[in-house]
């Protein structure tokens, strides 16, 4: 491309970013993983074997918080979209929420009020409010970066590498720093799933935070606000706009309900992970760390591929092959796990673990780059570019998604009897488990398929969209 039409198309917001700029944008989603992947992950595990909450409790809480943030978000929405602060419309709260973050974060593994619900509620919702502060606005800052699609394309491929770097460090890296700093059992393996271990979870989670915090300090620094509303344009923003664009923006209401199916199954999957390898496997924190760990080491190898896989079998079929994948793997691992030979050979799990994040990390990181589509194609029917509204929206549909994904493990470990003192758990109680695993995430694959098959917007119509409204604003 010669220098002039570069020129002329980032006069129009067709944006290019270095990759310095890339890579500041995606540590904003590592950051941000270090907290909320061990929320997913691990914080059901910490209350229930080592804080001392009752499961059926803890998930009557994982449902309060989401309901709370479904109030919340859409105030975050409207406030972001009718404000503008000194240091940027959208990265500034990247600083403003990333210190108290960090704080509640700390907070929510502290077993000072072990058993304490009222303690558990109000360090979790706190730690709930100021993510979404962070993180609507954080979904924001894509969209004001650069109109360009294939720009778009590559920011999503570095934020979700990135995102799942993170998610790597936390799947592995926490059992196995929880695991070196627990007390040990006889033969030297950390004890990690009671009360004893609670310092350890309390330092490993202030370890995380704090490099958090620092390296939202870093996204802040690199990233550039260029495509964003004016303030005038923006003022009369109101909350009651959250419920007008999603009647009126048919692939937004997609995406909305995209959202809901893949954020319930990857939270009832991850949620119940940490409980299938110790109950039903008997694994080691090793053992575990690998299993964990592999939820995230596809993402190194397929989402510097995205681009290129995106061009060769356009944006739908990519989303039915890797979905389509993340069935296999889940059918592979409930079949391990009923066949008693199967059953106790490890690297079989590791395999079937494997070829299900494959899936579900390349479907449900590309669909992080629909976000600014469905934001164009508001600002093309009513003129309004009301990021943090529909960040607002796509952030009580993911919330919606994970308190699915919180509530209904902490109901069927309720249900089949769990018993958190005992090494052994019951027949039925395993069977529960593996539903949580393997099953009830592969129900919501199938129905998230059905799902995207109705979204309509193909990268030729968005690119004649983005364009159409730079012709109004010129």
């Amino acid at each position: 491309m010669d220098t002039t039409k570069k020129l002329n198309e980032e006069s129009k917001g067709f944006y290019k970013l270095s990759w310095l700029q890339r890579i500041g944008f995606g540590s904003g989603d590592l950051a941000q993983n270090l907290i909320y992947q061990t929320v997913s992950m691990y914080l059901l595990f910490f209350y229930t074997n080592v804080y001392g909450l009752d499961p059926a409790a803890a998930a009557i809480m994982f449902l309060i918080v989401r309901i709370v943030d479904v109030i919340w978000d859409p105030l975050v929405g409207t406030f972001v979209d009718k404000h503008n602060p000194r240091w940027g419309k959208y990265r500034a709260y990247l600083v403003l929420g990333g210190i108290p973050l960090t704080g509640f974060a700390i907070l929510c593994f502290w077993n000072g009020c072990s058993g304490s619900l009222v303690y558990a509620y109000v360090t979790y919702v706190g730690l709930s409010m100021l993510y979404t502060l962070i993180n609507v606005p954080y979904g924001a800052l894509n969209s004001s970066l650069t109109r360009d699609t294939n720009e778009i394309t590559i920011l999503t491929s570095t934020r979700m590498f990135l995102a799942n770097l993170g998610g790597l460090a936390v799947a592995s890296g926490i059992p196995m720093l929880v695991g070196y700093l627990a007390p040990k059992d006889a033969e030297g393996r950390g004890i990690i799933n009671t009360p004893e271990a609670s310092d350890a979870w309390f330092i490993t989670m202030a370890i995380y935070a704090v490099i958090g915090l620092a390296l939202l300090f870093f996204c802040f620094g690199q990233c550039k606000e260029r495509v964003v509303m004016d303030a005038k344009e923006t003022a009369n923003v109101k909350v009651s706009d959250l419920w007008r664009e999603f009647v009126s923006n048919r692939p937004l209401r997609i995406l909305a309900f995209f959202f809901i199916t893949a954020f319930a199954m990857m939270s009832v999957g991850n949620a119940a992970g940490s409980y299938y390898m110790t109950c039903n496997l008997g694994a080691t924190e090793k053992e575990l760390a690998t299993f964990m760990g592999l939820g995230s080491i596809p993402a190194f190898i397929f989402m510097p591929l995205i681009p290129a896989i995106k061009r060769a079998v356009g944006k739908r079929g990519m989303f039915y092959y890797f979905l389509g994948t993340a069935i296999v793997g889940m059918v592979m691992l409930y079949v391990i796990s009923i066949v008693p030979s199967l059953k106790s050979q490890m690297w079989l799990v590791y395999v079937a673990q494997f070829v299900k994040s494959t899936g579900v990390i390349v479907a449900t990181g590309y669909m992080w780059a629909l976000v600014p589509e469905v934001i164009s194609y508001g600002e093309y029917t009513h003129g309004k570019r009301i990021s943090g509204i529909v960040n607002a929206l796509t952030g009580i549909f993911y919330k919606a998604g994970m308190a699915l994904g919180g509530v209904v493990p902490g109901l069927v470990l309720s249900y089949v009897a769990f018993n958190a003192d005992s090494t052994q758990q019951s027949p039925m109680a395993e069977q529960g488990i593996l539903w949580l695993v393997a099953v009830i995430p592969t129900l919501l694959l199938l129905l998230a398929m059905f799902i995207i098959s109705k979204y309509e917007l193909d990268d030729e119509t968005i690119d004649k969209i983005n364009q159409e409204i730079e012709k109004r604003n010129q």
